[in-house]
């Protein structure tokens, strides 16, 4: 039961920091060996901005 409530802290703690992308779980024999983070950035295009 700790070991979940570490991989749950783990996982709010990647969620609070992430505006766009993934958070995947790698699991192996019924466990979670890996937690990987894929964050996206967008970026404003010069199109989109307003010239005066």
């Amino acid at each position: 039961m700790e070991e979940w409530n570490e991989i749950i802290k783990h996982l709010e703690r990647m969620l609070s920091s992430l505006k766009y992308g993934s958070i995947t779980l790698v699991v192996q024999d019924e466990k979670i060996v890996q937690i990987e983070k894929n964050e996206k950035v967008r970026l404003v295009s010069n199109k989109s901005q307003s010239r005066s």
